[in-house]
């Protein structure tokens, strides 16, 4: 009997449809005669808004509740930045298709010893001594806080025009229920390990509101339903500073709400020096998670952007967009021995020094694809 796999491909802008390329290569070498994977590419961000006016249609959105799971590459560029901004701008496709998604928890692993270790070696700004040993993986919450709230503009038009932005207020709430279901998500993950890790939860409990709720409801959660999962609370500003200092103090799951984990996931790409090879997972939560309420949905893309500055030179790095495929095996497929695979081949390429010009390699987009292809 064959097993098919339904993958929406989502390349979008500038270097996407490049480096989704070689992530569809890899993708295609683990076909036998009983696993198929059923590809369906469809347009988001700039390039949507050019064929459609919309940053992502309805159908498209659809395409993605009808799969079983979505890899995305990169939107956004120049040629859209003045004309469209919020979710009729090419990011809002990605936030639409989040929300329609209700992927709710954005995953970012940073490991010291990831496939990319020896890119952390070379490349970090940290002395080896500092980064040697981290592994921790931040839980961003995913559809709530600042950046779906309301948003207020007090703006000030001179003959119909647009003169000034006198003040603003971006709304920035939560339920209990979004905090609930994501701090749950987190002490999945950190049960996936043996011994359990730690779940580390960042807040500004001293000056938000809405981050006195995100404590005592994440307490509560976990108390209850995970006791056997240590939960530790830390301001997330401070969070930042030990980041900086002392990484390995943040080993496990680190737990934040969207405007934190968007920061200090990014802080994360520094112990590894560069983003081109940080992969991140969408979920709404784990197959045979046992608080799952619909089919599990997953998105997986990569943490940087689309480089539009090098879009069609076939120079940009593949390997972010090829561990997705890994992180898409393991989260959504029920296939880890073939992310391990895919971890492994990247590893083997990258330790030989076959790179990218990001990575200071004289090797194209399609040579370190194929390098990993064949690895495999």
């Amino acid at each position: 009997m064959v097993k098919s796999h339904n993958i929406l491909v989502l390349p979008g802008d500038g270097i996407g449809p490049e480096v989704m390329a070689e992530a569809v290569k890899v993708l295609e070498t683990f076909e036998t005669s009983e696993r198929k994977f059923q590809l369906r590419q469809e347009l988001i961000g700039g390039c949507s808004i050019d064929a459609t006016g919309k940053s992502v249609t309805e159908e498209v959105k659809q395409a993605a509740l009808n799969s079983d799971a979505v890899l995305f590459a990169a939107v956004g560029g120049p040629k859209w930045d003045n004309a469209r901004r919020g979710l009729d701008g090419p990011e809002g496709g990605l936030l639409q298709l989040r929300k329609a998604m209700d992927i709710y928890a954005n995953l970012r692993p940073c490991s010291a010893t990831s496939p990319s270790a020896s890119i952390a070696k070379e490349f970090s700004p940290f002395r080896e001594k500092i980064i040697d040993g981290v592994d921790f993986v931040v839980v961003r919450e995913n559809c709530g806080g600042a950046y779906f709230g309301r948003k207020v503009e007090d703006p000030t038009y001179e003959n119909m025009g647009l003169i000034d932005i006198l003040s603003a207020m971006d709304e920035w709430g939560y339920s209990e229920e979004e905090i609930k279901r994501v701090a749950r998500l987190s002490a999945e993950i950190a049960l996936r390990h043996d011994p359990p890790w730690p779940v580390i939860s960042l807040d500004k409990a001293n000056v938000l509101a809405s981050s006195r709720l995100w404590r005592r409801v994440v307490e509560k959660t976990i108390a209850e339903e995970y006791p056997q999962v240590k939960l530790v609370h830390q301001l997330a500003d401070s969070a930042s500073l030990i980041m900086a200092t002392n990484p390995r103090s943040l080993n496990g799951v680190i737990l934040a709400d969207n405007t934190f984990g968007d920061m200090l996931s990014d802080q994360a790409g520094s112990i590894v020096g560069t983003l081109g090879v940080l992969p991140s997972a969408s979920l709404n939560g784990l197959p045979g998670d046992k608080n799952l309420k619909t089919r599990p949905y997953g998105l997986y893309e990569p943490t940087h952007g689309s480089a539009p500055t090098i879009a069609g030179k076939n120079i940009a790095n593949p390997v972010a967009m090829i561990l997705c495929v890994a992180q898409m095996f393991r989260y959504s497929l029920d296939m880890e021995r073939e992310a391990q695979q895919v971890e492994d081949a990247v590893r083997k390429v990258l330790d030989s020094g076959l790179r990218t010009p990001d990575l200071r390699g004289k090797s194209s987009t399609t040579e370190v694809g194929d390098a990993i292809v064949a690895a495999l």
